[in-house]
């Protein structure tokens, strides 16, 4: 079993930043990938950024340019820096990891509770 720990998020003015972070706990697991991912009302979770054990990134064309996902591998936590946020960007977002069960190397998607992003004015 492992549990995401978000934190972070709030309410922002257009062209401000935030930092999101969610830290990943538990025992015998690898990760495959973590990330987040963001819902906003009447819309379907979407991809924002994605970083993989190796370090690779991956960012959806909304955000690129502005936001820069880091991990730490030594604290199992990904920082997500936003920044020049925008009021599309306004929505509830969810860290994600892909682990494996370094005993049975099952593979286990996890979510975190969700964290608020409110971008206006």
């Amino acid at each position: 079993q492992v549990q995401l720990v978000e934190s972070g998020g709030g309410l922002v003015q257009p062209g401000g930043s935030l930092r999101l972070s969610c830290a990943a706990s538990g025992s015998s697991f690898s990760i495959n990938t973590m990330g987040w991912y963001r819902q906003a009302p009447g819309k379907q979770r979407e991809l924002v950024a994605q970083i993989t054990g190796g370090g690779t990134t991956n960012y959806a064309d909304s955000v690129k340019g502005r936001f820069t996902l880091s991990g730490d591998n030594a604290k199992n936590t990904v920082y997500l820096q936003m920044n020049s946020l925008k009021p599309e960007d306004t929505a509830v977002y969810y860290c994600n990891a892909d682990v494996r069960n370094i005993l049975s190397y099952r593979r286990y998607q996890y979510w975190g509770q969700g964290t608020q992003v409110t971008v206006s004015s």
